[in-house]
């Protein structure tokens, strides 16, 4: 059942979440508040070290000595968090690897750092979402 309700916003504030919402593309304001209440409740589950879902994206210079194996090692600590990983080879240097992982957001986080810390890992992002259990 959806909910009507009035919010007040200073003119600038107002102006500014309009552009938002036209350069994220939303149809209309109320999908954008949604979108943003959602990713507070979702905030909110990480910090509460809740089972949460993420992706890690790294790429790293698979050239540098033994990082792949490192990254192997790591991988089977944590193998309870992993659900899939691919690899890609990006070109004669660079690969990409995509790691899909669940658990307790402290043990993500921490897979995260382990492999953002390693010699020759070039870029590595945790995108942050769910289980969707506590969403409506």
């Amino acid at each position: 059942m959806l909910k009507r309700f009035t919010i007040s916003l200073d003119e600038k504030l107002l102006d500014d979440f309009d552009d938002y919402i036209r350069q994220q593309k939303y149809v209309n304001r109320s999908e954008a508040i949604r979108d943003l209440i959602r990713s507070s409740f979702v905030a909110k589950e990480w910090q509460a070290d809740k089972d949460v879902v993420g992706v890690i994206t790294m790429v790293y210079d698979h050239h540098q000595h033994q990082l792949q194996e490192k990254v192997t090692e790591i991988q089977h600590d944590y193998h309870h968090q992993i659900v899939s990983a691919t690899h890609v080879h990006m070109d004669h240097h660079n690969c990409l690897e995509v790691i899909i992982i669940k658990g307790k957001a402290g043990a993500v986080n921490e897979l995260a750092d382990r492999i953002r810390s390693l010699r020759g890992v070039r870029n590595c992002n945790l995108a942050m979402s769910t289980t969707g259990k506590d969403l409506h």
